[in-house]
């Protein structure tokens, strides 16, 4: 039997239809190298039409399952969390797995540094439809607050580590910061890492933890045609900008601190409402050359000569026109010819390895499907 009515960490996993999926999130949970009473497994369903809720019970005893209505990944993590009975909370989405020694090593973290309240870690990406993993890892694992502009702008350039299945938090912070906006439909981890770092302060590990997935139904990561999905990610980013302006502000976040999170969200936002409806070009240049100056620190001469003949476009094209040859550059093999004018050197602390296939994992990934 898993959990005691006080265990250690609570596992809480948001899923809807991952009827697919949820059988090996589940059991690379039950399969920690952890002890089983110190641990609960807490899944909210929001709301699956499939298999999912079906294929969480077979589990029995050892998970408890809330079920709700539809309502997005904020409103999951809103029923979620006032349900787990952990003083710490890792969050895990129903399409994702874990290292087997993920929870003894962020455990492990927490109690030599009671300081911290909010883990991140380095993770596996595996594409399902090419077979292609890469491992991100950051190169500068620390812990860091919202005190300082040196401290906010590290934390920006290294977000993609507190995203769900990857970040764990304390559950005393959790209960500090505010609810997640309903409209949060996704990206609601992005808030709640934010709020709970403003609460209490971060931390990366180096190692690698969690694997994510990328199949043709994230509701995040999505090829670029769909537009409803655009959509409906214009709208989740601006909402998200106001309410961290708006919850930073409460907490007593520095302006200044403020400015640097919310940017890149706002530009973002920017950038879909561009591809979308349009705009002028003078827009498309200055997002496109902001961009260039926030992600890459260091480029070859002929990089820099590449990126200069992309900002010339941004004043030669309408903006739809411009994203559409954009996204479709991406996917050609010109793309892999411009590596050889060099590729820059990321500004984000990062350590990026790509593998064609990983036999392990895929046949890990077989056996519970």
């Amino acid at each position: 039997m898993f959990g005691s009515k006080n265990p250690k960490i609570t596992v809480l996993v948001d899923t809807f239809n991952h009827e697919r999926f949820i059988h090996q999130a589940l059991l690379s949970v039950l399969t920690q190298d952890f002890p089983k009473s110190d641990m609960e497994i807490l899944v909210v369903d929001d709301g699956s039409t499939d298999l999912t809720p079906e294929i969480v019970r077979r589990f029995g005893a050892d998970i408890r399952l809330l079920r709700k209505t539809n309502g997005g990944q904020g409103s999951a993590f809103n029923a979620g969390i006032p349900n787990a009975r952990g003083e710490i909370v890792a969050f895990l989405d129903g399409d994702d797995w874990w290292a087997p020694n993920k929870v003894s090593r962020v455990v492990d973290y927490f109690d030599r540094h009671p300081e911290v309240g909010v883990l991140g870690h380095g993770y596996y990406q595996v594409n399902s439809l090419t077979g292609e993993t890469t491992t991100t890892v950051p190169r500068d694992p620390r812990s860091f607050s919202f005190d300082s502009e040196e401290d906010v702008i590290f934390f920006r350039h290294l977000m993609c580590f507190f995203g769900t299945s990857r970040v764990v938090i304390r559950k005393s912070v959790l209960e500090r910061t505010p609810p997640i906006p309903d409209a949060i439909v996704i990206e609601a981890d992005e808030f709640m890492s934010i709020m709970s770092i403003a609460h209490s302060k971060g931390a990366l590990l180096a190692e690698p933890l969690t694997f994510y997935r990328l199949h043709e139904n994230n509701l995040y990561q999505f090829q670029t045609g769909d537009r409803a999905k655009l959509r409906r990610l214009y709208g989740v980013l601006n909402v998200l900008a106001a309410q961290l302006r708006l919850a930073l502000t409460q907490a007593s976040v520095a302006p200044r601190a403020i400015e640097i999170i919310v940017h890149t969200l706002e530009t973002g936002a920017k950038k879909l409402r561009l591809q979308l409806d349009g705009g002028t070009r003078i827009e498309t240049f200055q997002i496109e050359r902001a961009e260039q100056k926030f992600y890459y620190a260091e480029a070859s001469i002929g990089y820099r000569l590449f990126q200069a003949l992309v900002l010339s476009l941004t004043l030669m094209m309408k903006p739809e026109r411009f994203y559409r040859l954009r996204n479709w550059y991406a996917s050609s093999r010109f793309r892999k010819w411009r590596s050889t004018l060099g590729d820059p050197v990321q500004a984000a602390p990062i350590k990026l390895r790509t593998e064609s296939s990983v036999a392990f994992r895929a046949e890990d990934s077989s056996k519970v499907q």
